[in-house]
């Protein structure tokens, strides 16, 4: 029963971690498609040349799909974690475990 704990330990651990980082991730991209519009913007206004708003444009439209992308990718990964959050809690030797609040925490972060 151990070795279950441990590997259920491990795997909180793991997906916490993904989770994370691929919610630190969407937040970097949000920003950069914020800049990357302000850009756009600025370029509009100034009257500037027609292939730096193109230019522009396309790195606009990059960043909004890097945006869905990793909007789905988290998404998949909090229900990974949601659902061995479940299955951990069911465990009595895990019910208060570290791993397990650490884990809560990461997925509630994500959420917001």
């Amino acid at each position: 029963m151990s070795d279950l704990n441990d590997v259920a330990r491990r795997q909180l651990k793991i997906k916490s971690g993904v989770v994370k980082r691929l919610s630190k991730e969407q937040t970097l991209y949000r920003k950069e498609a914020e800049q990357q519009q302000r850009k756009l913007d600025n370029f509009i206004a100034a009257g500037a040349e027609g292939w730096d708003i193109n230019n522009g444009t396309r790195m606009m439209e990059e960043a909004n799909k890097m945006i869905v992308d990793s909007a789905n990718r988290l998404g998949k990964a909090a229900g990974e974690l949601r659902d061995l959050i479940i299955e951990s809690k069911k465990n009595p030797a895990l019910a208060n475990d570290e791993e397990l609040l650490k884990a809560e925490e990461i997925l509630e972060e994500a959420s917001t």
